[in-house]
């Protein structure tokens, strides 16, 4: 029997460095709960992920926030303007009496010309695996799903084995806790056999923002993405998964979380 539910917490674990100040010239990175977020902040989000995709209503926007537990804040140093953030919660579902856990990663934008800085992904990483170290069962995992390359392509930079993944079919019991999840979060817009979501209300990337240059279609990862996600452009969601351990990470993940607090 498989059972599901989706689960906030009762009381509130220790945010991950709250302000991250050493990461980098120009960024300022804070983890801060959803229900501390000022309205300024929520106008800011909305119109930030509203520059790069399309069909965000400001009603959806808060109603997806709502659900969500942590919001990850980038702001510029000198002005304190929010330049980038990402969403996240924590999912809860049991398959045959298995505790699983995952976290799940909501609304994500960076502004176009902070993408080379590697804010978002160090402090995201230090707070998710601070809070995946903290669970009692061994099955925890980062779920998410992407309507872009470039949100696919952190999952082989940063992580040694995730799905679904052009290197190897997804295994039998790794694709159930995937489909748990993805239905527990999604329910019918979820189609277990390509793996595909399809909201009611898409948002898909605004053009020239998700279109892979030709160049890019070289790199296997991103050629598999465009493969398991032909709609993307429409705005549908490859659902995706990787075991949140420091196992699972790869030297440039833990390279990039060591930056900026002398850790190697």
């Amino acid at each position: 029997m498989v059972t599901s539910t989706i689960a906030c917490p009762t009381s509130r674990p220790p945010l991950s460095d709250p302000a991250d100040r050493t990461s980098g010239p120009s960024l300022i990175g804070q983890v801060v709960p959803v229900s501390d977020l000022t309205l300024a902040d929520r106008d800011a989000m909305h119109a930030l992920l509203a520059r790069y995709f399309l069909g965000v209503s400001r009603h959806g926007f808060d109603t997806d926030l709502a659900e969500k537990e942590w919001a990850i804040l980038l702001r510029d140093r000198a002005s304190s303007s929010i330049e980038g953030f990402s969403t996240l919660m924590r999912l809860r579902v049991a398959i045959e009496g298995m505790p699983i856990v995952a976290f799940f990663s909501g609304d994500t934008i960076v502004a176009r010309e902070r993408w080379n800085e590697a804010v978002l992904p160090r402090l995201w990483g230090r707070h998710v695996l601070r809070l995946a170290a903290a669970e009692t069962t061994p099955h925890v995992y980062w779920f998410l799903i992407s309507s872009g390359y470039r949100t696919y392509r952190f999952l082989p930079v940063f992580f040694r084995h995730f799905y679904p993944t052009y290197a190897s079919p997804t295994p039998p019991e790794t694709k159930r806790v995937l489909d748990v999840l993805a239905r527990a979060k999604f329910g019918a817009g979820y189609d277990a056999h390509s793996g595909v979501v399809r909201l009611e209300r898409p948002t898909p990337l605004r053009s020239g923002t998700g279109e892979p240059a030709p160049a890019r279609l070289r790199d296997p990862h991103v050629a598999f993405f465009l493969k398991a996600n032909p709609d993307y452009a429409r705005g549908d969601e490859l659902a995706c998964i990787a075991p949140l351990s420091p196992v699972n990470l790869t030297r440039a993940a833990r390279r990039t979380l060591a930056e900026g607090d002398g850790r190697r």
